[in-house]
């Protein structure tokens, strides 16, 4: 039996990735619209950031234990492929109920209930999302390895696209209604999550359906490691103690690489979690000019609800936010394409340092972006009227497209080549704490310092998502990226 995997065709690799096309779709509805969906039930501006904890806690909770499962599966469907297929399941169920969270008004608040879908549907995409990235490190040879997680980044982004354009394309283009009565959710919204958990499911079988994992033994000749010893190590019984006492001297034992890019994804995803939380409510107040107090429930309550004008301009500048995504993941996407040649050229830690820089430029520029004139835009698909700083803030996604395609490859194509064959996923999982964390400190962070600091004016939060990212870029100077430099050599 060779020792080396195989080469894989495009397509191969193509397949083995595809189902994060849909589980994208279902993230960037999840980033383009749970605000406004939380806001729409009753949420505060400045506890936004609390809610959105419920994401990264459920992938600091799942993903080590997923990843640490999947190590040890080996069935008639694959090693990864079972826990896919089952999150995805989970997942598109979530998506569909979590909008209608009004529904169950009789039984429990709907804020509650939106909050408790919100986070078994985050959870059910971590239960998807960790295998994926395993997957790839298991099935493309190195030789591959920048192709593979480009191809998976380039899915990523088109699944992007497609999840951030659902809401305005449904209400622009189809005619369904954008604007939330007091207390629901718009139905453009609502629709859109029925699509995404629709695509979601499809496109995790076809990647289930198109891929045939290496069985054990193949594997780990691969790997020059004896299957039969692995396998006899992983199925040894322990105690909870001993697992945990393991868990930690794995965590302890971890290679440094992994220690160095800690300090890049800190910064990258505490500004990342910023944008997701209060692009809605900064593009609304900064751009189309609705006054900080229609995000106070307390006020609209006593006004007995919003005024017209006030929920159009929400509905819109909501609408918006989706092709503000759209176009930084149409930027990513673009930019994927040449990751591997800009990585394979110049080296992965200068091109990864230079995105994040562009992602700093991109968050720092939003508030360049105010002017309240009306323009009228031509979308070939559909033509609509909005303020003309909504056009500019397009630009400003350029740079955050960059730092995103960039986030969502480097790290891992850096991190590959230096985990131990036995342990990739449970590896891949405790990165996920590098995602996970920082994500936590900027939610229970975030939303005191928009309230006690910038007096609820979310563009500045926007601005410090903006320095955050300059740090990162910053931090990539302490990164030894040794495999690369072997690779050189």
């Amino acid at each position: 039996m060779s020792a080396t995997k195989p080469q894989l065709s495009f397509w191969q690799i193509w397949n083995v990735s595809f189902g994060f096309l849909g589980v994208q779709i279902g993230f960037a509805l999840q980033n383009g619209n749970v605000s406004r969906i939380l806001s729409d039930l009753g949420a505060d501006l400045s506890s936004l950031s609390l809610f959105w904890l419920a994401a990264p806690i459920m992938g600091l909770i799942v993903q080590p234990i997923v990843g640490a499962a999947s190590d040890k599966t080996w069935n008639k469907m694959g090693r990864r492929l079972p826990f896919i297929l089952g999150g995805a399941i989970v997942a598109a169920m979530a998506m569909a109920l979590l909008p209608n969270a009004s529904m169950v008004v009789a039984f429990i608040p709907p804020m509650l209930f939106g909050l408790f879908i919100f986070a078994i549907k985050d959870a059910a995409f971590n239960v998807t999302f960790q295998p994926f990235r395993s997957l790839v490190s298991d099935m493309v040879p190195d030789k591959q390895r920048n192709l593979g997680y480009s191809v998976q980044t380039l899915l990523i982004n088109i699944g992007a696209v497609v999840g951030s354009i659902l809401p305005f394309f449904l209400t622009n283009v189809i005619g369904l209604d954008n604007v939330s009565n007091q207390g629901e959710v718009a139905p453009s919204v609502i629709w859109s999550f029925y699509i995404g958990a629709t695509v979601l499911l499809g496109s995790v079988l076809w990647t289930v359906f198109r891929t045939k994992e290496y069985p054990p033994e193949q594997y780990y000749a691969f790997k020059n490691m004896d299957a039969a010893a692995v396998a006899k190590e992983q199925q040894a019984k322990k105690t909870l103690g001993e697992r945990l006492s393991g868990f930690w001297q794995l965590f302890k034992d971890m290679p440094p690489i992994m220690k160095q890019l800690a300090l890049v994804q800190f910064f990258s995803w505490f500004a990342l979690f910023i944008m997701w939380t209060y692009t809605p409510a900064a593009i609304t107040q900064h751009t189309w000019g609705v006054a900080i107090e229609w995000f106070d429930p307390a006020h609209i309550s006593a006004m007995g609800g919003l005024p017209a004008d006030i929920a159009a301009a929400k509905g819109s500048a909501g609408d918006w936010v989706g092709i503000l995504y759209a176009a930084q993941a149409l930027f990513s996407v673009i930019f994927a394409i040449m990751l591997t040649k800009l990585a394979n050229t110049f080296g992965r830690k200068v091109t990864y340092a230079l995105s994040l820089v562009a992602g700093g430029i991109g968050y720092m520029s939003f508030v360049l972006f105010q002017d309240p004139t009306i323009t009228h835009v031509d979308l070939l698909i559909t033509q609509v009227e909005v303020p003309q700083g909504a056009l500019g803030l397009i630009w400003s996604m350029v740079g955050v497209g960059m730092a995103w395609a960039a986030i969502l490859a480097m790290p891992y194509a850096i991190l590959a080549g230096a985990l131990p064959a036995d342990k990739t996923g449970v590896y891949m999982g405790i990165f996920n704490f590098t995602i996970a964390a920082p994500q936590i400190i900027s939610g229970i962070a975030s939303g005191w310092i928009l309230s006690n600091i910038f007096g609820n004016e979310a563009i500045n939060i926007i601005m410090l998502a903006g320095g955050a990212m300059f740090l990162a870029a910053l931090s990539v100077v302490f990164v030894k990226d040794t495999d690369e430099q072997e690779v050189q050599a």
